[in-house]
C-alpha cells in the first residue's frame, strides 16, 4: 500500500483524476439520493405486489416478507400457543390464516426470548405492526449510527443497500445493527448500557460470536457481567413465562434448520454470505466447509482480540469485531449487513488518521456496502458466493491500518 502523497498503481495520472473525482462527496450524495429514491419505489411496488391475493403475492410471499414470522410469533406466544410456533405445521396454518394460503412453509428460527421481545407488535394489528416494526428498527438504526456519523448518518442510514433488502424482506438488521453497533459505540461511554444492548443479542447469538473474545481481550468487565446478566435474565423470563418445553422444541427445530436450509442450501444459498456457503458453493462436503469456517472463525478471533488486548483505536477496534463476525459466522444472509454501514463510517475514520492511500478505505467501505445489494445477484448469475472476497480485503485493511498506528504511537480515546 502507499502514501496519499505518492499514489501508485495501475491507474494511470488520468484514471486517478476520474476516480477522485467520481469519489468526490458532492456526487456520492447525489448517488445516494438517487438510489433512496429508487429504492423507495420498488419497495412500495413489491408491497403492493405482495397484495394480489388477500395479503400474499398469489404465489409464495406474504405481505411484509418474513415480518409474518415475528408477528405470528408474537401473536401466538400472547394467546398463550407458544407451543405452536416451533411446530412447522401448525404454524404454517396461523400464518396462512393471517395473509392467506399462497405462501411458502415460514419457519420460526429464533429462540423463546425473541417472543418475549417483539410480544408488543402482537398487539397490533399485521399490517399497522409491520410498519412499527421497520420504522421502529430503523430508528434504533439510525440513533446508533449517529453516534459514530455525526450529521452524515440519516443519508447513509437511508442510502445503505442493506436497509432496503432488509425493508423489503421484513426481517431483522436494522435491530441487530443498533444492538450490536450502538453496543460497541457505548463500551467506554456507558458500559453498562453497551452490556445490556450486547445481552438484548442473545436472540440472534451467532452475529455475537465476537463480543466475549473482544470484551474479555480489552478487559471490559463491566460490560461483559451486563451483558451476561442481561441474557441469563432473558433465558430465564422465557423459562418461566413459556415453560422449558418450547426450549426443547426449539433446539429440535434449529437442528432440523441447520441441515435444511444451511448445509443442504434449501432455496437460500443465493443470499448467504457466510464462508462456509462459500465452500459449499465450489463444490465442498459439509466437514470440509465447517473445517474451513473454523478456521477462518479462530483467525478472526486472533486478530480481534489481540486489536481489544493491544487497546487500538476504538474505530479500527470496533471494526474489526463486525467484520470479524461475518467471517466467522456460517449464517450470514444479505439482510444482516445492515452493520456494514458502522464499518464504512469507521474505515472513512482510519483513513483520516492513516498515510495509507485513501483510495484503499473507499474500496474497503464500497465492498462492505455494496456486498449486500450484489450477493444474490453474482450467486444467482455464477452459482457462487462471493461473501468472503468482499469482507477480506476490509479485514487486510483494518489489520494494516492497526500496524501503522502502532508503528508511529498514535492513539485515540473518541469512538
Amino acid at each position: 500500500m502507499t502514501s496519499v502523497d505518492e499514489p501508485a498503481g495501475p491507474l494511470g495520472p488520468r484514471s486517478q483524476a476520474s476516480a477522485i473525482e467520481f469519489l468526490n462527496p458532492e456526487r456520492l450524495r447525489l448517488v445516494a439520493q438517487c438510489w433512496i429514491v429508487v429504492a423507495a419505489i420498488a419497495y412500495v411496488v413489491g408491497l403492493f405486489g405482495r397484495m394480489r391475493v388477500g395479503l400474499t403475492d398469489g404465489i409464495r410471499t406474504p405481505f411484509g416478507g418474513d415480518f409474518i414470522n415475528y408477528w405470528s410469533g408474537a401473536y401466538l406466544a400472547l394467546h398463550g400457543r407458544a407451543a405452536e410456533v416451533y411446530n412447522f405445521v401448525a404454524f404454517h396454518e396461523f400464518e396462512s390464516s393471517v395473509v392467506g394460503p399462497q405462501i411458502d412453509f415460514l419457519h420460526y428460527s429464533y429462540p423463546p426470548v425473541l417472543l418475549l421481545l417483539t410480544v408488543p407488535l402482537a398487539v397490533l394489528p399485521y399490517v399497522l405492526a409491520n410498519v412499527v416494526w421497520l420504522v421502529s428498527t430503523w430508528y434504533g438504526f439510525y440513533r446508533a449510527l449517529k453516534l459514530a456519523a455525526g450529521d452524515k448518518a440519516l443519508l447513509l442510514s437511508l442510502a445503505a443497500p442493506a436497509v432496503f433488502i432488509n425493508a423489503a424482506t421484513g426481517q431483522n438488521g436494522a435491530l441487530t445493527a443498533a444492538l450490536l453497533g450502538g453496543g460497541l459505540l457505548l463500551v467506554d461511554r456507558r458500559p453498562v448500557v453497551a452490556g445490556i444492548l450486547f445481552g438484548l443479542l442473545v436472540y440472534k447469538p451467532h452475529l455475537a460470536m465476537m463480543l466475549p473474545v473482544a470484551m474479555i481481550a480489552g478487559r471490559r468487565w463491566r460490560v461483559t457481567g451486563a451483558a451476561g446478566a442481561t441474557a441469563l435474565l432473558l433465558i430465564a423470563a422465557s423459562v418461566v413465562v413459556f415453560g422449558p418445553a418450547v426450549w426443547v422444541e426449539y433446539q429440535h427445530n434449529l437442528s432440523v434448520l441447520r441441515a435444511v436450509i444451511l448445509e443442504d442450501g434449501s432455496g437460500v444459498w443465493h443470499r448467504m454470505v457466510s464462508v462456509f456457503v462459500f465452500v459449499r458453493r465450489l463444490g465442498g462436503g459439509v466437514e470440509l466447509s465447517y473445517e474451513l469456517q473454523m478456521a477462518v472463525g479462530i483467525a478472526a478471533a486472533l486478530l480481534v482480540g489481540w486489536s481489544w488486548l493491544r487497546n487500538d483505536p476504538p474505530h479500527i477496534r470496533n471494526a474489526m469485531v463486525v467484520v470479524g463476525t461475518c467471517l466467522a459466522t456460517p449464517y450470514l444472509q444479505d439482510y444482516d449487513l445492515v452493520i456494514g454501514a458502522f464499518v464504512a463510517v469507521w474505515l472513512k475514520n482510519a483513513q483520516q488518521h492513516s498515510k495509507i492511500d485513501a483510495r484503499w478505505f473507499e474500496a474497503g467501505a464500497a465492498l462492505v456496502l455494496l456486498l449486500p445489494l450484489l450477493a444474490a445477484a453474482l450467486a444467482n448469475f455464477s452459482g457462487l458466493a462471493f461473501g468472503p472476497l468482499f469482507l477480506i480485503p476490509p479485514m487486510k485493511l483494518l489489520v494494516s491500518a492497526a500496524a501503522e498506528q502502532r508503528r508511529t504511537g498514535f492513539t485515540l480515546t473518541a469512538s
